[in-house]
């Protein structure tokens, strides 16, 4: 595996890390350990800039569908700065996964994200 591939899947562990964390103050220092000061996420449902924006678009998410995690579905794919991934919102209680999508993520030059642009493959009805 390259020094590349690392790269993509050490950011996409970070993402999920972000995605994942319950806890406010562990919420943020998260999303700071995995996108830059500057960073985006973009989405058809948010448009944020900035780790405050980040973060309340994530606990939105965990508001919205408590009890569930994000989690990769399949691997990374990436060159350059560039990635991409699928990932699943799965209930931890019975394994039900009603969101699926699918994200393109750019890096800075430290390998954290500058831009994440996703993609809902999976909406649960009236979403």
């Amino acid at each position: 595996m390259s020094a590349t591939t690392h790269r993509h899947e050490d950011a996409v562990a970070r993402y999920f890390e972000a995605w994942n964390a319950q806890d406010p103050a562990a919420r943020a220092k998260a999303v700071a350990a995995a996108w830059s000061g500057d960073g985006t996420y973009t989405d058809p449902l948010a448009d944020v800039r900035g780790h405050d924006g980040i973060a309340a678009v994530i606990a939105a998410v965990q508001e919205q569908f408590p009890g569930f995690e994000f989690r990769l579905n399949g691997g990374v794919d990436g060159h350059h700065d560039t990635a991409r991934f699928s990932w699943e919102l799965v209930s931890v209680a019975d394994g039900s996964s009603p969101v699926a999508g699918s994200d393109v993520i750019t890096l800075d030059g430290q390998g954290r994200i500058r831009a994440v642009f996703g993609f809902l493959d999976r909406v649960p009805a009236g979403a």
